[in-house]
């Protein structure tokens, strides 16, 4: 810790964790009188909140009087909670025993997002690193370090920084790509920045695609309006309309009709929205990519604008037919 954070002034946050037990291991491993648990057991500094913070329902996470200590403590999930206590006790200050050990639970802890470092929250028992360390005998054993960038440094160059002193240290050759593991939470954004933009840009193309259907829907409506209004126009211009006039009622009337449709098209399509908004907290779902569904305002003006610029474009080769049309045919049309 102390070379990785005094030779790379780029580090902001770096925190060593200790994956003990899992849950997974096979039988249980935390008892409390007649009950018992399989879960993940971790050993952790406080800074490991900050990186993957909790949300403290109750007491407090892992301190350095803790780590400093080696505190037989621990900060438990909400579903360690549900099984090794009763529903209307208060787990604060109880003991639980792991693996043998006896510790005194100080805090109850909830995830803030779905995404989970080694195992899930509510299953999870955190400990003082030193703790889990020394009862278990684990040694110097580290098993991986939580390292955050500081503001505006792109998290490769910590990476690349932190490799490089990894392999210099316990002498692996420095092409050796195998031998030191782990992954970079940026590329791994960045990968789903990309997928997000693609489906951004193939909804725009389809948008834009509808859009351009909607228009030459309009355009041929009111090319029949105009076919069907031919005498109309003819005894308007034969009292004095100028063409202007009838241009312009002409793509006036193609505005207002797609300005109100794409307005009725909004409105249901927020509609829809808020309804599936409210049938997923009905749920219970608690899905972090599906919460809180939205249209952005500006994007829904911006839609609208088009449309209507778009109407107005509908409109004029409609518009252009009608003035096209000499009175005395206009007048004969049957």
């Amino acid at each position: 810790m102390k070379a990785l954070k005094n030779s790379i002034p780029e580090i902001d946050i770096l925190a060593p964790r200790l994956q003990g037990f899992s849950a997974g291991d096979g039988g249980n491993n935390v008892t409390r009188g007649i009950k018992t648990g399989a879960f993940t057991i971790q050993g952790d500094y406080p800074e490991m909140n900050k990186i993957d913070p909790n949300k403290i329902l109750e007491g407090r996470f892992i301190n350095y009087k803790d780590i400093n200590q080696s505190r037989k403590v621990c900060a438990i999930g909400t579903r360690v909670q549900e099984v090794l206590f009763d529903e209307d006790e208060n787990p604060i200050g109880e003991y639980i025993r792991i693996k043998g050990v006896y510790f005194q639970v100080v805090g109850i802890i909830a995830p803030v997002s779905n995404i989970n470092f080694g195992g899930e929250k509510e299953q999870t028992i955190y400990l003082p690193f030193t703790a889990l360390q020394k009862a278990y005998n684990f040694g110097n054993v580290v098993h991986y370090f939580s390292v955050t960038a500081k503001e505006n440094i792109p998290v490769s160059v910590v990476d690349e920084k932190c490799r490089a002193i990894l392999k210099e240290r316990h002498h692996i050759h420095p092409d050796d790509k195998q031998a030191v593991g782990g992954f970079n939470m940026e590329e791994e954004f960045g990968k789903m920045k990309g997928l997000f933009t693609g489906i951004s840009v193939l909804i725009w193309i389809v948008g834009t695609g509808t859009l351009m259907a909607g228009v030459i829907g309009v355009s041929n409506i009111m090319l029949i309006i105009v076919k069907e209004r031919t005498k109309e126009i003819g005894i308007q211009r034969a009292i004095g309309a100028t063409p202007f006039k009838i241009i312009s009622q002409i793509i006036m009337e193609s505005v207002v009709l797609t300005a109100f449709a794409g307005y009725l098209g909004l409105v249901i399509g927020v509609g829809l929205i808020e309804l599936i908004n409210y049938a997923l907290e009905n749920s219970g779902s608690d899905g972090e990519f599906f919460r809180h569904p939205s249209v952005d305002f500006g994007i829904a003006m911006t839609a609208l604008g088009i449309l209507v610029v778009s109407g107005a474009f509908a409109g004029l080769i409609p518009a252009q037919r009608a003035v096209s049309i000499k009175p005395i045919d206009a007048l004969r049309d049957e």
